[in-house]
């Protein structure tokens, strides 16, 4: 019987590393899989359907949502993007953890859906940090930059609603981190009952 895999959940405010920390963790972890959402939006050249995304209309994404078939999900720039609810039980039974990384608020609604979600929320070392990050990307106007960072204030107030809160400065020890809050998941009683009726 395969032991049903842990759902991971990886927020943390605009800045915070989220992309790079979860691409290291894959890296270190290949086992682990990193769950695909679901939009709305057309896709770009070289986007995969069930690879990149899953690719609906916005008939069939309210339909999922209506029927609550979306852990989670948002509406930007006039399309949707959300988590599929089956794709993610699908990957648990087969044993497999599996990482979301998602927005602030979408963390705060997969763990009201799904109570033994491992929930992390990263944070940069300090402010000064996230705006020499923010401001590195090269890529924003100063009234976008000032934005995110006034955003990224008000998502810090999420924090205290995750499990865990790990600094996102030096990568190595970040991503150590991270795998020693999962793996001490494991080991809690309610997710050894399992191995215990098993074996003993």
């Amino acid at each position: 019987m395969n032991k049903k895999g842990s759902v991971i959940v990886i927020s943390g405010p605009s800045g915070s590393g989220k992309g790079t920390t979860v691409e290291a963790m894959l890296k270190e972890r290949p086992e682990l899989k990193l769950s695909i959402s679901a939009t709305t939006r057309a896709p770009r050249p070289g986007e995969v359907d069930g690879k990149n995304y899953f690719f609906l209309t916005k008939d069939e994404f309210e339909s999922k949502v209506k029927n609550g078939e979306m852990l989670e999900y948002a509406c930007y720039c006039g399309n949707y993007y959300g988590t599929p609810k089956d794709y993610v039980e699908r990957c648990t039974e087969n044993g497999d953890d599996i990482i979301l990384e998602i927005d602030v608020q979408g963390g705060a609604q997969v763990e009201k859906i799904i109570e033994d979600a491992v929930s992390i929320f990263l944070i940069p070392p300090n402010k000064e940090s996230l705006e020499k990050r923010l401001r590195g990307r090269g890529t924003e106007a100063e009234e976008v930059i000032l934005q995110r960072l006034e955003q990224a204030q008000q998502e810090l107030e999420y924090a205290p609603e995750y499990d865990y809160v790990v600094v996102c400065g030096e990568m190595s020890k970040c991503v150590s981190d991270i795998f020693s809050i999962i793996d001490t998941d494991k080991l809690k009683s309610k997710n050894m009952s399992e191995y215990i009726k098993e074996n003993f």
